[in-house]
């Protein structure tokens, strides 16, 4: 569009675009058909679309987001076109399925594989940092499942949908707390273990008196707290 084009009085252009009013009414007739063939190809393109998308989904539903948006608001573009390249995703889609069913190697490349964040209630450091989460957002997500106290969990797998998968020990455990720091439930909830240290950044259980004095051998950290349990225990 040329500047001398622009004027600042224009209402029709502003509202409507460089195409008649009549368009609106075309526009309202591609959006109805676009909509009923996009519900269709996510219906073939299985129950999972409308879950925890995995990274191949989600690549595949932002596609679809560019794919309809063309055909609905470009006069000068067909809605047949929109919907080969509809065909063509729905068709790509499905294949890449089947061979990650059939090929575990493929599964793993297209749809990733889960992360151990927590092993015997001490966190792992290196793929915490490797997946990008904080401490905090761990702690936050576990004291969501009700679990205030690291020592208690088993396993932590951060799954390759982004979903945590968490199991915990059958009986309390000592070990950090999850709670924030300076909660006054804590005192109410907690005892401390007399003797008992672990890495205030990992939950890593010192074994002696001596080895609390030194780097944390999980993660390097020097900062060490008392080990707590749980008063119900």
């Amino acid at each position: 569009m040329k500047q001398e084009e622009i004027h600042w009085g224009d209402w029709h252009r502003i509202l409507f675009g460089m195409v008649p009013a009549e368009f609106l009414i075309e526009v309202l007739v591609r959006t109805v058909i676009v909509y009923i063939l996009l519900l269709i190809t996510l219906r073939f393109l299985g129950k999972r679309m409308g879950g925890q998308l995995t990274i191949s989904e989600l690549a595949v539903m932002l596609t679809l987001g560019a794919i309809i948006s063309v055909p609905m608001q470009i006069p000068e573009r067909g809605l047949l076109q929109g919907l080969l390249v509809l065909v063509c995703a729905v068709v790509f889609q499905r294949g890449l399925n089947y061979f990650a069913v059939k090929y575990n190697k493929i599964e793993r490349f297209t749809q990733g594989k889960e992360s151990l964040l927590v092993q015997d209630g001490v966190i792992a450091a290196t793929q915490l940092a490797r997946m990008k989460i904080s401490r905090e957002q761990l702690a936050a997500e576990l004291r969501c499942q009700n679990i205030y106290n690291l020592g208690e969990v088993r396993r932590v797998y951060l799954e390759a949908s982004g979903l945590f998968s968490i199991f915990k020990y059958p009986k309390p455990r000592p070990g950090l707390s999850l709670l924030p720091i300076g909660e006054e439930t804590a005192e109410k909830q907690f005892s401390d273990i007399a003797g008992s240290m672990v890495c205030f950044d990992c939950g890593n259980r010192a074994s002696t008196h001596d080895e609390a004095q030194n780097n944390c051998k999980n993660c390097g950290s020097k900062h060490w707290t008392n080990a707590v349990i749980s008063k119900l225990s």
